[in-house]
């Protein structure tokens, strides 16, 4: 296979039907009034980290076998005395996923890695912003296939935000239900 003729299977989706359901439901004028996804972020706190720095490694390590890329230590932007914190110091890990990586994680986020989850009974679909972007949390890091329980010292939970170019949650909700997010009834 010649490199960047594969296509994730969530874009082909998307360009093939996803799109035409969003153009009928909506009755935009111009297709690219169509939303689509802008990026993913996915972002882990590592407060403990303030204390020993040895711990933000292995946070780094299983965020780039999770995201497929390699993440960013994010900085304290002020020092907080109370959280003996100081400016500069590290305090979490993110990482930004665009294009097919974006595609690969929400496949893998919504096929695998949901329903591990215990007690799964869908996300909550109030988890908008207002401006077409979601919002959701995990709890543990290992319900992706990628992170091998054994070897994991603490369950961490994570953030993840998905960007749409959608103008509200209306649009944005049937986007993602589209790629068969599992909204709550």
């Amino acid at each position: 296979m010649a490199k960047g003729t594969y296509t994730p299977r969530l874009q082909k989706k998307y360009e093939d039907l996803i799109r035409n359901d969003l153009l009928k439901e909506f009755k935009y004028k111009s297709v690219m009034e169509i939303p689509k996804l802008e990026k993913i972020v996915l972002n882990i706190g590592v407060g403990e980290a303030a204390q020993d720095s040895k711990k933000i490694r292995k946070v780094v390590d299983e965020l780039g076998l999770i995201a497929g890329q390699k993440p960013v230590i994010t900085n304290a932007k002020k020092s907080i005395a109370g959280f003996k914190l100081r400016e500069g110091m590290p305090i979490g890990v993110k990482v930004t996923l665009r294009n097919k990586r974006m595609y690969e994680f929400l496949d893998r986020l919504v096929t695998i890695a949901l329903p591990r989850v215990r007690d799964f009974r869908g996300v909550n679909e109030k988890s908008f912003d207002g401006s077409g972007n979601y919002a959701m949390g995990l709890k543990e890091q290992i319900v992706f296939p990628e992170i091998d329980y054994d070897s994991v010292e603490t369950i961490r939970g994570m953030d993840i935000v998905i960007c749409t170019t959608a103008k509200n949650d209306t649009e944005a909700k049937s986007l993602l239900t589209g790629f068969q997010m599992p909204f709550q009834n």
